[in-house]
């Protein structure tokens, strides 16, 4: 039987933003691993990964929870590191220079 570690650890994300997912969604930890795996096999799924954490943000904000604000902060900034697609500014740091304007200088 797999346990919650296990999943963790083949789904791509981390417990933190699992968690994050399950509390967004208002789903078991469990199926938030799932999704999670699911959402981040695409930009989009990236994108709806990063809104979720966002909404948590914003939910913890409007409830006064600083420290839970601040860990959701945290939660998305490193998303946003291992998930780079999910970010505008380094979307475009990924695209690649056009072969065809490389030789001109």
């Amino acid at each position: 039987m797999l346990t919650f570690e296990d999943c963790i650890g083949l789904c791509g994300l981390t417990e933190d933003e699992v968690r994050a997912i399950a509390e967004h969604e208002r789903i078991p930890e469990i199926a938030a691993a799932e999704l999670g795996h699911y959402l981040i096999s695409t930009p989009e799924g990236e994108l709806c990964v990063r809104a979720m954490i966002r909404d948590d943000i914003a939910h913890a904000v409007a409830e006064g929870h600083r420290e839970r604000e601040l860990t959701l902060k945290l939660v998305l900034r490193n998303f946003i590191l291992q998930h780079p697609r999910c970010e505008q500014r380094h979307r475009e740091q990924l695209v690649l220079p056009d072969r065809r304007l490389a030789g001109r200088g």
